[in-house]
């Protein structure tokens, strides 16, 4: 099983640069999109829907913000939207694609404008009710890979400039904590970091520039039992979608085929 992860930060800018002439073409069996800054009915043109997938949306109630995505070769179970939190559901933060045994999550965390500590807040909040749900649902009988922008870099090896960017959301102590808390207590895994550990290795650059003020933010974030399933990691950078790179993990595990 392939799946991609990308932020696209817009999705109609991405196709423009050619995203989706490059991803139909890496045989995925799954691609998570986040960030799409459009409502799924302006998109217009065919190559936002390859007829190789079954596309399925969640938009921002604004239409013009955020919104998240899942296309899967395999015609899914159930389609989840939202995570059922009051303040966040109609933000478009996530979608779930739930197979016999898997499921599959797009997961966009709130943003933080520089200096926004309410904004902070409010994403601190997300983060908590998010934790209970990942302990609640770990003790089910199926798997979980959550691919998305989660916007915390885990470790000071997850940031080009630690110094520089001292106390910016996503660098905080107490996000890193959570997501040390995830791995280690609900026993959650970074599906990239089993595979590939070089502290160069970043997704996100904020000024667009790749080399510059690098991030890694981007994870596929997988559960228990599928820990020993990660083959292989890479993130793609030969080509320039936007300001964050697509993920691409392959896990030993076939989806079954459709019934349907």
């Amino acid at each position: 099983m392939r799946i991609i992860s990308f932020c696209a930060d817009s999705i109609t800018d991405a196709a423009e640069r050619g995203f989706f002439d490059w991803v139909v073409k890496q045989d995925a069996d799954i691609i998570c999109l986040q960030n799409l800054g459009i409502a799924e009915y302006k998109l217009r043109d065919d190559v936002f829907f390859p007829r190789e997938y079954n596309p399925y949306f969640f938009d921002a109630a604004d239409g013009k913000s955020n919104g998240v995505a899942i296309y899967c070769k395999q015609l899914p179970k159930a389609i989840m939207t939202g995570l059922g939190f009051m303040d966040f559901d109609m933000d478009g933060l996530y979608i779930q694609a739930d197979f016999d045994n898997i499921s599959i999550g797009s997961l966009l965390a709130p943003s933080v404008p520089d200096g926004d500590s309410e904004a902070q807040i409010r994403k601190n909040n997300f983060f908590e009710q998010y934790y209970n749900h990942l302990h609640k649902v770990r003790n089910k009988r199926r798997d979980f890979v959550i691919c998305g922008n989660w916007g915390i870099a885990h470790k000071s090896s997850d940031i080009q400039d630690v110094k520089g960017n001292h106390g910016v959301s996503g660098s905080l102590t107490e996000e890193q904590q959570w997501m040390e808390r995830l791995f280690h207590e609900e026993h959650y895994a970074d599906a990239f970091r089993l595979v590939n550990t070089d502290a160069d290795e970043f997704s996100y650059w904020p000024d667009g520039e790749p080399g510059k003020n690098g991030w890694r933010v981007d994870y596929q974030v997988v559960s228990e039992r599928l820990i020993p399933r990660v083959e292989y990691g890479a993130i793609y950078k030969v080509q320039q979608f936007g300001k964050h790179a697509p993920v691409i993990m392959d896990y030993d595990y076939e989806l079954p085929e459709s019934a349907f």
